[in-house]
């Protein structure tokens, strides 16, 4: 129950602001009498959203299948390369540097190759999702293994501990919170990486996921669809936000708090 009441805690303010938000939008279009095709009322794309729901809601899970299986390749390969990083200063000094340009090149420039080497479907677009969410995984691993005691380091000398057995029993439990601070990140962004794939390298047709519905309905002046396929896209980006955060709180109480 206490648990229950902390998560109510934390999803009724956001759920009180966006409420607003909403109204505020509906207002605006009927005051000021927008055109439909310009900003279409919520409750117009609450209608477009049931009327496709089964065509939406196919299309939600191709998305989610090509964010998932992109953000636990980020996940896996962000962990293991931070964790590398972190124990061969060499590679560190060379190689980090270099990953920087997973953020600096924007996926849209490099979304065309993807196809060329992946092929169309879904093989381009987890591609595109894992190269834009990994950085961030990166990043918070090496910073939190390098922010390890020094003193606790010196101890697991002391008593003849390895690398392998220090970055295991230590440095790993100790870098979790910044470990989860990247893959928060990285959540947003496999969405973000998955959508931009799907305008490039995705099928249409019945095969179609969101990102092909937003650029289809687009060329058709139908800015409802787009709406709802962008409100779908939403929801799932803090679906997966909002499971990395639980994840993360009970690894972080049982096992980060036991490691301090």
């Amino acid at each position: 129950m206490r648990s229950l009441g902390i998560i109510l805690r934390s999803i009724w303010p956001p759920a009180v602001v966006v409420l607003i938000l909403l109204s505020l939008w509906h207002l605006a279009v009927v005051l000021f009498s927008i055109p439909e095709f310009l900003l279409p009322t919520p409750w117009s794309v609450l209608q477009k959203m049931y009327e496709q729901w089964p065509r939406l809601i196919a299309a939600t899970g191709r998305t989610a299948t090509a964010t998932l299986v992109g953000f636990g390749l980020s996940a896996v390969i962000g962990i293991v390369s931070g964790s590398i990083l972190s124990l061969v200063p060499l590679a560190r000094r060379g190689v980090y540097p270099l990953t920087l340009l997973l953020q600096m090149v924007p996926l849209v420039a490099i979304a065309p190759m993807l196809v060329i080497w992946f092929g169309y479907g879904l093989p381009s677009v987890i591609a595109a999702a894992c190269i834009v969410s990994i950085f961030p995984v990166i990043a918070g691993t090496l910073d939190g293994l390098q922010s390890v005691d020094a003193g606790l380091s010196e101890m697991f000398k002391i008593h003849g501990a390895g690398r392998i057995r220090t970055w295991w029993s230590l440095g790993l439990p100790w870098s979790l919170p910044s470990v989860f601070t990247g893959l928060r990140i990285a959540a947003g962004l496999a969405v973000i990486g998955a959508i931009v794939g799907e305008f490039v390298g995705a099928f249409g047709g019945d095969r179609a996921p969101l990102g092909a519905i937003i650029t289809s309905a687009l060329k058709q002046n139908q800015t409802s669809t787009v709406f709802a396929a962008v409100a779908l896209a939403a929801m799932l980006g803090f679906a997966l936000f909002g499971f990395v955060n639980l994840v993360g709180w009970l690894l972080l109480g049982r096992w980060h708090e036991s490691a301090r």
